[in-house]
């Protein structure tokens, strides 16, 4: 009995503790701030970007699949470097910066090797925390309340 109620308190604080994830899989689009500050530089470090797609993401993290670790001589795990990231979700795309927190290569074969990423997001750009929030508690259905619509067979 005792054992019972221990393993439900210990189970209740690890809910509360972490994060739930939603697996979902979404495009993504994830690139560095450039170096130096101006239209131009910030235009070609999108076009140097690394599409890939999530697989799951929670409150406060992502996860996501990318073809490469790197873009140029910047990683994306280590080094506390920001991440800029865009998750086209069924509700509309969220920006947000993320920093990585650990990797894992994986795939069998060379031309399936992919690396699995896991970033913390460290903010949202304006508007985009609660779209991200409300696909995180509804999934796919729309902010608009859809009434139903019921056909009956005279």
């Amino acid at each position: 009995m005792i054992r019972k109620l221990v393993a439900r308190l210990n189970r209740s604080l690890s809910e509360r503790l972490v994060s739930a994830r939603r697996k979902h899989t979404a495009p993504i689009k994830v690139w560095f701030d450039p170096d130096i500050n101006s239209e131009r530089h910030l235009e070609l470090a999108k076009a140097a970007c690394v599409l890939g797609e999530t697989f799951d993401m929670s409150r406060t993290g992502i996860g996501f699949l990318v073809p490469a670790i790197r873009i140029q001589e910047k990683y994306f795990v280590g080094q506390e470097r920001s991440l800029n990231v865009e998750i086209d979700l069924p509700n509309g795309k969220v920006r947000l910066k993320a920093v990585g927190r650990r990797y894992e290569k994986v795939g069998i074969h060379l031309s399936t090797e992919r690396f699995m990423i896991g970033a913390q997001i460290v903010s949202f750009e304006n508007g985009d925390e609660e779209r991200y929030h409300h696909f995180l508690r509804n999934g796919r259905k729309s902010r608009k309340s859809q009434g139903s619509l019921e056909l009956g067979i005279d």
